[in-house]
């Protein structure tokens, strides 16, 4: 239960920040405002990380086994330029949208092939159907 409120938070914090964000890269530029969200995001995770009790160390990053999952961080500077950008566009509910649906897309054929170290899963009709009725729901959203 508590995976499903911490999920939904985590959606409804990701529309909130879009907006906040976009209204920002009125005034500083998409970059400026990226670059802003990313060094606050430094700031909090510092902070809580004093917080709540250091747990994991900075040498511990420098054992990650494969090495290429550091770049979280850097993805995370396109995905709110992205977000960015999509919200200019689009505006919110569009963009959030597109972005769940690509998000849903993205994470189950990383499910289905296994990729980067994620337990391979079979296939189901079933979540195949779920992602057309969700892509169905976009078009609808989106008919004008």
């Amino acid at each position: 239960m508590w995976g499903i409120i911490i999920a939904l938070i985590s959606g409804a914090l990701m529309s909130i920040q879009g907006v906040f964000n976009t209204g920002v890269t009125k005034s500083a530029g998409e970059w400026m405002a990226a670059g802003f969200v990313q060094l606050t995001a430094l700031l909090v995770c510092i902070v809580a990380w004093f917080v709540t009790g250091r747990e994991g160390s900075v040498g511990a990053l420098f054992q990650v086994p494969h090495k290429y999952m550091l770049l979280g961080g850097a993805i995370g500077a396109f995905i709110t330029f992205t977000v960015i950008e999509s919200m200019n566009r689009l505006g919110p509910a569009r963009s959030v949208m597109l972005i769940v649906i690509s998000q849903l897309i993205v994470a189950y054929l990383i499910e289905l092939t296994g990729l980067f170290g994620v337990e391979k899963a079979a296939f189901e009709w079933r979540k195949l159907i779920g992602m057309v009725i969700a892509i169905a729901g976009v078009v609808i959203f989106k008919w004008e």
